[in-house]
């Protein structure tokens, strides 16, 4: 997890306690959208991924969940929800293409590729 911190926090521009933040909202909600079995290969593949997971899941609720609300569901609403972390369009851009890149890396192209061919609008983010 701290390889995981460490890359997403440089790609980004951030330091490592927002970084861990963003990493959590997404696992979040790629377990909440995700294929079960690919998302427990990435989880099973990043040690420390189910707690910041964990502790990030309460996000869908209060201000976060609110302007993840108003602004849809999926893709929109994980958007509105790292926005309201504190990241840019272009620092949620750059998390998610360095998370997805680890997570091929830890978890193999066949998992991360389910997970992004199973949420409609990801693509566009990693």
């Amino acid at each position: 997890m701290e390889e995981l911190l460490a890359r997403v926090a440089a790609a980004a521009g951030i330091d490592e306690g927002l970084a861990g933040k963003a990493i959590g909202i997404i696992l979040a909600f790629l377990q909440k959208e995700g294929p079960a079995a690919e998302i427990g290969e990435l989880m099973a593949a990043l040690p420390g991924a189910q707690a910041l997971a964990d502790a990030e899941g309460g996000a869908k609720g209060g201000m976060l969940g609110a302007i993840g609300g108003m602004m849809g569901g999926g893709v929109m609403a994980l958007g509105g929800q790292l926005m309201g972390a504190g990241l840019s369009m272009d620092q949620i851009q750059r998390v998610s293409k360095e998370m997805f890149a680890v997570g091929r890396e830890k978890a193999g192209e066949d998992a991360m590729g389910a997970i992004v061919g199973a949420i409609p609008g990801l693509g566009q983010f990693v």
